[in-house]
């Protein structure tokens, strides 16, 4: 081999490694810029399951429902409870709940619903209070 065709081979190598190199420093500039940060991934994940709990709530729970009119002293006597708690409730509470397809969603709504009426000092959870403290 002549001085001359190494020198070019080595020019030519040198010219794709200078070009392999800017490839890799393209492909490391994207993937910097499109990595989410672990804490505003845990964010937006944290706000769609909230958003998609309330929604599935909503679809599950309708406003209004017929229920009988029973006395209130009636039904702390002998109504059950939260499931997971020892917050009193009425049965058409626990029917509502029952509705929930999801066991953790139903769960965390009746956590969520024992924690208001605990914070609120709520005796009985009745239908309208459930309904309003259900939403997320």
């Amino acid at each position: 081999m002549s001085d001359a065709n190494v020198d070019a081979r080595l020019a030519a190598l040198e010219s794709r490694l200078g070009r392999l190199e800017q490839l890799l420093g393209a492909i490391d500039a994207k993937l910097d810029r499109t990595a989410p940060r672990v804490g505003e991934a845990r964010q937006e994940i944290q706000a769609w399951v909230t958003e998609y709990v309330s929604l599935r709530l909503q679809q599950l729970v309708p406003e209004t429902c017929e229920h009988p009119e029973r006395e209130a002293a009636e039904v702390v006597a002998d109504g059950p409870v939260l499931p997971g708690t020892r917050i009193r409730c009425t049965e058409e509470v626990i029917h509502r709940l029952g509705r929930i397809p999801i066991p953790f969603v139903r769960q965390m709504v009746a956590q969520k619903v024992a924690e208001t009426a605990s914070a609120e000092r709520v005796g009985l959870v009745d239908v309208p209070f459930f309904e309003r403290a259900a939403t997320f």
